[in-house]
């Protein structure tokens, strides 16, 4: 009776995600986005508040899981020190929105995640927790990337050691840009720690599933194969079979992602306009 009761409640879900924000039956994904075999790990990316890219992504991992595929879903939207709620809702929660009211924070629009919980609890498929906490966060700011994380750790990612620069590099002009260009130079070398520590913790957790295959929710700078998770991940477990596909509102890849889904722009307030206002 349960079981009926989630499928019936994910075909709704899935109707009602169909919706884009212009209230259009948004289109399929790409075909080509992913080869016909299932990645031990399957990186998918995200513009947070894209209502297309949520409901593409979800479609794209819909039909697999469909299909027979039961892989472990990592996502990035909870912190790592409420894995303990996350697990209880999952037990207890028949729908998504009660895991979205029992493990969910302020920071996420969750109903753009609701059917890909859904899909989890119908399918049984396990959530875990990605994502550092603000706290960790702010540790890693001020005590650097190392600071979050065991000894093992530190050794396997080579935390020791400065990072690479072409990481570090591209990491800066990525967090630079997405301040509008006015972040205060000062607050720059802790905001790329806090962004790199976010993508090795991430790698983390993803080894920590193995043998089982997983796949990865977060932000497109997250799931990215040159400097982000896909990156950390081939340097410590290079024999992972790693896809990572971006969910962007626009057309460069630039060899961030093995696929890049293209999105229509999503309709918001200009991003640097109360920046701008403070200056």
């Amino acid at each position: 009776m349960i079981f009926t009761y989630r499928v019936l409640a994910a075909a709704a879900i899935t109707l009602l995600a169909g919706c884009a924000s212009s209230g259009k039956q948004a289109a399929l994904p790409a075909a080509d986005l992913l080869g016909p075999a299932n990645p031990q790990v399957l990186l998918l990316g995200e513009v947070h508040d894209n209502a297309q890219g949520h409901k593409l992504r979800y479609e794209l991992l819909r039909q697999r899981v469909e299909a027979g595929w039961r892989p472990v879903i990592v996502m990035e939207q909870f912190d790592r020190e409420n894995q303990d709620v996350l697990d209880k809702a999952q037990k207890s929660c028949l729908d998504a929105q009660c895991v979205i009211q029992v493990a969910g924070g302020a920071r996420w629009d969750w109903q753009l995640y609701y059917p890909v919980l859904q899909l989890a609890l119908t399918y049984h498929l396990p959530l875990v927790a990605g994502n550092l906490s603000r706290a960790d966060a702010s540790r890693v700011v001020r005590d650097g990337v190392k600071s979050s994380f065991d000894p093992q750790s530190v050794k396997d990612y080579q935390l020791d050691q400065p990072l690479p620069e072409a990481v570090r590099s591209a990491q800066q002009n990525e967090i630079v840009a997405g301040h509008c260009n006015m972040l205060p130079e000062m607050m720059v070398g802790g905001m790329v720690d806090a962004q790199v520590a976010r993508d090795i913790w991430m790698a983390k957790i993803v080894r920590d599933q193995q043998p089982k295959d997983v796949v990865l929710i977060a932000g497109n700078g997250h799931v990215r194969k040159d400097i982000g998770v896909g990156y950390w991940l081939n340097r410590v477990t290079p024999a992972l079979t790693v896809r990572s596909i971006g969910f962007a509102e626009g057309s460069d890849n630039g060899g961030r992602y093995d696929s890049l889904q293209v999105l229509a722009p999503q309709q918001r307030d200009d991003p640097c306009k109360q920046v701008k206002k403070t200056k």
